[in-house]
């Protein structure tokens, strides 16, 4: 897990039911158990927060004035530039990122204490962490989410073969565009030839600079000012000269003056020792006004031939630019120039141009083809190889006659549509299971139920864990419909995830909380409110204890006791 983040501490105050508290999660896997309503979720929801999602001003506990959720990651050096990326700094290999929700409902996200949008930390997500509930177990039902999944899975290679299809469709959108604009100028091409030619002409003769207008009335404005520029600078420059009451003069005799005390004092030896700095910046300074006063120089021809070429450039803009401001103006007018030629060439060509732009169009469609064939072909040979890991994974899941099938279906290339390219190229994904061996394949939506569908997710994620970079792993509910033998073989599967990466899971079965390498119970005051001692790290006589109640349902059963002991002993021979 060295080349992943973990989370390494979560803290939450004055969120629903929690009035504070801080969790120290561990590498492997770790369970959050406790009676409904005791804010495991809560523990999620700040979670949530700061990796981006929603605020909710309802989240803040009554009597509150904010919420604030702070989550402490751990970051390998392999990853610091993606952060870095997205504008957020890593501190000796830690990113501290903080949410803060006010009552009224405004929110402010930070990264180790420096403001940044929320946008920040949903693109830090990727990297961080991956959260399942059963919402996102519905999610998973959509066929972009299934094509999202198999691409994730299909690694470097796809993405590298994604890029260059939707570097081909974009050129053929590009040209496709240019081609119909041309047949709809042919028509008026004589006026438009004409106009285009009088502003590359007009364009080519000023040969104008991008920002050149604010760079122009900035040399205007000193040459207009040149004896006030004059006289601001020679007064300056006595008062650093002056040999009896100049500012160097000054300094001079102050530092002689410590000069004499300074190895007796180390304090006196600060003093000298910033006096010298004043003293030598004041002096770079004063050399500094003699050599501006030495290249001061009124200059009226300069002056003038400014003037009218800033009046040139202004009517210019006036004439073909729009209400934006000058300099943006001014840089859209020299890109349009730049594009002029490419367009007078377009009318000047005629029928010829268009058919030569028509023969481009047509190679660029037989590459942008081959791009999708190409891409089709990665998902089909991915898609192979993670229906047979999938399938082995839920088949240890209690779920023996099982098979996961990742089917992709492509669109006919030998009648191509143009609505069949799409951004992600001309393929559907659809994810199906198939209950015994000779039974139909059937839609995960329709197929699985909450806790098959919990299944089917524990083992995609499972397979996908070894590809994906993502260092922490959240389920809640992700034994939602589970019991018994199916229960012992999920907490397997997700202490077999957390091998790979650092794993957190809510949990009410003591099947799954069995597994875990830290188990936090988490419980409620007398007035419903949940603070840092009601969020306890358990271990030994008292995590048996914990796993007893959560088999009876109350606490002191010695058969449930007996049941928890055995059930602890599970775990030992996979370690």
């Amino acid at each position: 897990m060295s080349d992943r983040t973990f989370l390494e501490e979560i803290t939450i105050r004055s969120i629903g039911v929690i009035e504070h508290s801080t969790l120290e999660i561990s590498p492997g896997l770790t369970v959050l158990t406790g009676e409904t309503g005791a804010g495991k979720t809560m523990i999620l929801t700040a979670l949530n927060l700061i990796l981006g999602g929603k605020s909710d001003s309802s989240l803040v506990r009554k009597g509150s004035e904010r919420l604030v959720a702070s989550g402490r990651f751990a970051v390998p050096p392999t990853l610091i530039e993606r952060f870095e990326e997205n504008g957020l700094q890593i501190e000796e290999g830690e990113l501290i990122l903080t949410r803060t929700v006010n009552a009224d409902g405004k929110s402010k996200a930070t990264s180790n204490s420096i403001a940044v949008p929320a946008s920040a930390l949903i693109a830090a997500s990727e990297n961080l962490v991956e959260v399942h509930a059963q919402a996102a177990n519905l999610n998973m039902t959509k066929s972009s989410k299934q094509r999202e999944l198999l691409d994730r899975f299909a690694g470097l290679k796809l993405k590298s073969s994604l890029t260059k299809y939707q570097e081909c469709l974009s050129a053929y959108h590009e040209l496709k565009t240019r081609i119909a604009a041309m047949k709809r100028s042919i028509d008026s091409r004589d006026a438009q030839l004409v106009a285009l030619r009088e502003f590359a002409t007009t364009m080519a003769g000023l040969k104008l600079e991008a920002n050149e207008l604010s760079s122009i009335t900035n040399e205007i404005a000193r040459l207009s000012s040149v004896e006030e520029l004059r006289v601001a600078a020679q007064l300056a420059s006595s008062a650093i000269e002056d040999e009896e009451s100049g500012s160097l003069t000054t300094l001079g005799v102050v530092r002689k003056s410590l000069d004499v005390a300074r190895s007796k004092d180390p304090q006196i030896e600060d003093l000298y020792q910033r006096i010298s700095e004043a003293f030598f910046i004041v002096d770079d300074a004063k050399s500094a006004l003699a050599s501006y006063l030495a290249n001061l120089e009124a200059d009226p021809n300069r002056l003038d031939l400014l003037n009218a070429r800033k009046a040139s450039i202004n009517s210019l803009i006036k004439k073909y630019g729009g209400s934006l401001s000058s300099d943006e103006e001014l840089n859209i007018l020299i890109e349009r120039f730049d594009n002029s030629k490419n367009a007078i060439a377009d009318l000047e060509g005629g029928d010829e141009r268009l058919k030569e732009l028509e023969g481009e169009l047509t190679t660029l469609k037989k590459e942008l083809v081959k791009a999708a064939k190409d891409l089709t072909s990665l998902r089909q040979e991915s898609s192979q190889t993670l229906s047979t890991s999938v399938t082995a994974e839920i088949q240890q899941l209690s779920m023996p006659h099982t098979s996961f099938h990742a089917v992709v279906e492509s669109a006919d290339y030998a009648a191509l549509k143009e609505s069949d390219f799409t951004s992600l190229g001309c393929d559907e994904v659809s994810m199906l299971i198939q209950a015994h061996k000779d039974g139909p394949l059937v839609p995960l939506a329709k197929g699985a139920s909450g806790g098959e569908m919990s299944r089917v997710m524990l083992a995609l994620e499972v397979v996908l864990a070894s590809t994906h970079p993502v260092g922490t792993y959240v389920f809640d509910e992700v034994d939602a419909g589970v019991g018994g033998k199916a229960a012992v073989e999920v907490g397997r599967r997700l202490y077999a995830l957390s091998k790979h990466a650092q794993v957190i899971v809510v949990t009410h079965l003591p099947q799954v909380a069995a597994w875990a390498d830290s188990h936090f119970v988490v419980t409620k005051n007398s007035d419903g409110s949940v603070t840092e001692s009601n969020v306890t790290k358990v271990a030994d006589e008292r995590r048996v204890e914990e796993i007893a109640r959560m088999l009876a349902g109350m606490e002191g059963s010695t058969s449930a006791r007996e049941h928890a002991t055995e059930l602890l002993e599970l775990p030992l021979s996979a370690r």
